[in-house]
């Protein structure tokens, strides 16, 4: 049996999205997700919680890793949950924050309103360069909220002002936003096993 061409374009996306990981494993990215799990366990040692934005697939992320931390990351870990949230809000707070005050500033009205200095702010951009993104990163600076950026390609305009990042070598979107989930999950997983470790979370 022939093999259609769209067969041999499906199969590239899968061989391009191991390269990338593999990219990711030869460079220091690994190390610097273990830096930032350090510090979001701290942070939540010390009762502040994580906060999580992003737009379109990337919204998506953030509020999926927050799910993660506040209800059930592995289901062989039945635990207490943990302080995380997405800024992405419900329809009427996005649509009211977009209407009266512009797009550009959903996420930093929301930051602003619920963030505390100390707390850790996850921002996830493809491109590195969304208006909002760069608006709540700045925010977070001036309220003492240690910024974080998963960024792809070159980094962006937020790759400048984070506190610190995790880069994925790549210029195509999906493949950035597949490394993103997966560093995410990791980072979640060893954040989880550390707090497990140190007694701040018990297993039910």
């Amino acid at each position: 049996m022939l093999s259609h061409p769209s067969n041999n374009n499906i199969r590239a996306v899968f061989i391009e999205s191991i390269k990338v990981k593999e990219a990711i494993l030869k460079n220091n990215s690994i190390d610097r997700l273990i830096q930032i799990g350090e510090i979001c366990k701290n942070a939540i040692m010390a009762g502040k919680k994580i906060m999580f934005c992003g737009n379109g697939g990337s919204a998506a992320d953030a509020q999926h890793l927050a799910a993660e931390l506040l209800i059930r990351l592995r289901p062989k870990f039945n635990r207490e949950g943990i302080m995380a949230m997405s800024l992405l809000q419900d329809t009427s707070t996005i649509t009211a924050c977009g209407n009266d005050f512009g797009f550009e500033y959903i996420f930093e009205r929301n930051l602003r309103t619920m963030g505390n200095k100390g707390d850790i702010l996850i921002a996830i951009t493809t491109s590195g360069n969304s208006i909002n993104i760069i608006n709540a990163i700045k925010a977070a600076k001036e309220i003492g909220i240690y910024t974080v950026g998963f960024l792809g390609g070159s980094g962006g305009n937020a790759l400048g002002i984070c506190d610190n990042y995790f880069l994925v070598p790549s210029n195509q979107t999906g493949r950035i936003q597949e490394s993103h989930i997966t560093a995410g999950h990791a980072m979640m997983e060893y954040i989880e096993d550390k707090l497990i470790q140190n007694e701040f979370i018990k297993l039910k």
